[in-house]
């Protein structure tokens, strides 16, 4: 039915379908979009229902199983970069309104891209004991003393929308870590996805209303604006009614503690610290390149938002990697067309600029932080490995 198939279209912008089977400027969900990981190389799959090359042959029982086991229609296991250990919440109904969904797409011919997985990484069937070891360690079960929006946030968060896969460590072994380790920060794609719990460094803890306008716009003025990986997230996530983007920023509020009254550092003190800070290579950078749209973490409004600089989770960071990316890469495509852009630099600014930049932002917006180390490495190694976002 018509009601079916928009579920089911919800669902999928929950779950970030077309985000890991689409490659930049190719035909939704068709897959080829390269993952790179600690054991090699993995290619999305092609899940339109073309009967040759996609999904189009798979009956529901096979869609299920490989939503729910990893294992695919031919026998084979998947790797759980696939995160099967995640949609193994999902419900009866929700699953079968995903699977109505995508096989009434277009179907698209295109072979999927051989994987370039390492020894013994290589060999499928060692996922058996994968599965064995850790297929549930992702189950969530709903919470009764909770309230149904928690609960509904809870859902989503864990099931379709696989938050963990990007947001928790893993083990040697590449399953995610769980207790105190569970949202408590990641990395994907050379990005680091920020601890969701009390561990986060943003220098204010997120509020529910912070939570519910990043999610729907991709940008908060108390932490800063969605880059990389999570940009595309965010424009699906954009997709979802309000009652559950409220419900998933309801739940994710719960984990991470009670907001402090006042910011760590506001602006105008981050502004008094930087007073102290002598004129560097670094603050010289700043103000040819990045001052014009930041000012001093408040600059007016010329490409969409100018986030600030002093609140930026990015700036506080145990690690530079997130900054160095996004003054890299800049902001292509943003996550709302309302964010507007942020251009790339890494064809104006050598290493040596970049990390002396990046230095002089830790020190005057993040005052109380360590400085970073290595920083011109650390750009060195971004710039050489750029990833695919």
């Amino acid at each position: 039915s018509a009601a079916t198939l928009e579920r089911g279209r919800l669902l999928a912008a929950v779950g970030d379908c077309a985000v890991c089977h689409t490659t930049p400027g190719g035909a939704t969900n068709a897959g080829g979009l390269a993952m790179q990981t600690p054991f090699g190389t993995l290619y999305s799959t092609n899940i339109t229902p073309d009967p040759e090359t996609g999904i189009g042959r798979w009956s529901y029982p096979a869609f299920e199983r490989a939503m729910r086991e990893g294992i695919s229609r031919d026998g084979k296991h998947l790797y759980p970069a696939f995160p099967y250990t995640s949609f193994r919440n999902i419900d009866d109904a929700d699953l079968q309104a995903l699977y109505a969904y995508l096989m009434s797409q277009a179907p698209v011919s295109q072979p999927a891209k051989a994987n370039d997985m390492q020894f013994p990484f290589n060999l499928r069937p060692l996922m058996a004991g994968w599965n064995a070891i850790f297929l549930r360690s992702g189950e969530v079960k709903a919470q009764p003393q909770q309230s149904a929006q928690w609960n509904r946030g809870s859902y989503l968060v864990n099931g379709l929308g696989h938050c963990a896969a990007c947001h928790s460590p893993r083990n040697f072994m590449g399953a995610q870590k769980g207790g105190q380790a569970f949202l408590a920060g990641g990395t994907v794609d050379g990005w680091e996805a920020p601890a969701l719990n009390g561990l986060s460094k943003a220098p204010t803890p997120w509020t529910e209303d912070q939570l519910f306008t990043y999610l729907s716009t991709g940008y908060s003025d108390a932490h800063g604006v969605a880059a990389g990986p999570m940009g595309p997230v965010v424009t699906e996530l954009a997709k979802l009614p309000d009652t559950d983007r409220r419900a998933m920023a309801v739940y994710l509020a719960s984990l991470s503690g009670e907001a402090q009254a006042e910011p760590v550092e506001t602006p105008q003190v981050a502004q008094a610290s930087a007073q102290a800070v002598s004129l560097s290579n670094g603050q010289r950078v700043f103000e040819g390149a990045c001052q014009a749209c930041h000012a001093d973490g408040a600059g007016p409004t010329l490409f969409g938002v100018s986030p600030s600089l002093a609140n930026n989770s990015n700036v506080h960071s145990a690690l530079p990697d997130n900054l160095l990316k996004v003054i890299l890469q800049g902001i292509a495509v943003p996550a709302t067309a309302d964010l507007g852009y942020m251009p790339a630099f890494k064809d104006s600014l050598s290493n040596r600029q970049l990390s002396e930049l990046a230095a002089y932002l830790r020190q005057r917006f993040a005052p109380a932080e360590p400085a970073w180390q290595g920083l011109e490495q650390r750009v060195a190694h971004l710039r050489a490995n750029p990833g695919t976002h």
